[in-house]
């Protein structure tokens, strides 16, 4: 089932990316694993599938300690919010931090890292649509954040990430994804950023539309999801 998944989707990434004029190597697949036994991972990897999404930070350790016991190559994002008590157990075993969203926890992650000299590169999450319920920068705190993680020793900034709101119809949350690839353009001007997260599996082709170089997608991959 998630090899022919993963073709499908990998069939819709290539059209929505021709449609905004690039092709499919310009999109960065996250096959979102949470919830997911580490034996779905595994065959997702024996597919081709190379990065894999995370929301809790403990549940993801236990998935990456038995992939890095089996010598498998892969490697791991952060997606989920982000608590100040679970900073202490990041190390190195993620290799993007997608979900970065206020300076308390980006100071946090750097005095980390720098504690065990290591560079972690994360995304900025931003809460376009200001929904109350979601995590991510507000706009009118945005440049307080970026200001400060980009002269943090011990992080990179690589981009920014974000979750629409939930709508029966993906076309709705177009205004969005532009509002965010406009977002995007302005801060890469000023920085050396390279991913713009955004889409999942309901409307991860007009995200692509819209701009994004990074979905985010896990139900078209694994099935549904039994969640915890």
């Amino acid at each position: 089932m998630i090899k022919e998944n993963l073709e499908r989707v990998w069939e819709k990434i290539e059209k929505a990316a021709i449609k905004s004029g690039r092709n499919k190597d310009d999109i960065t697949l996250v096959a979102v694993s949470k919830t997911f036994p580490v034996e779905s991972i595994i065959e997702a990897i024996e597919c081709g599938q190379r990065i894999f999404g995370e929301n809790r930070v403990q549940e993801a350790l236990s998935k990456i300690e038995k992939i890095k016991e089996m010598k498998i190559d892969a490697e791991f994002h952060l997606i989920g919010h982000l608590q100040t008590n679970k900073v202490r157990y990041l190390k190195d075993n993620f290799s993007l931090i997608q979900s970065v969203d206020r300076v308390e926890v980006a100071r946090l992650i750097n005095e980390r890292a720098k504690k065990i000299n290591y560079v972690q590169d994360i995304l900025l999450q931003v809460n376009i649509a200001r929904e109350p319920q979601k995590s991510g920068v507000l706009m009118e705190n945005f440049d307080e954040l970026l200001e400060f993680v980009v002269n943090c020793e011990n992080l990179k900034l690589k981009g920014l990430m974000m979750i629409p709101p939930f709508e029966e119809n993906p076309e709705n949350n177009r205004i969005y994804f532009s509002k965010m690839r406009e977002l995007f353009l302005d801060v890469k001007s000023k920085y050396d950023i390279e991913y713009l997260s955004m889409g999942m599996s309901d409307d991860f082709e007009i995200a692509i539309e819209e701009g994004s170089n990074m979905v985010r997608i896990g139900s078209a991959i694994f099935g549904k999801r039994e969640y915890k």
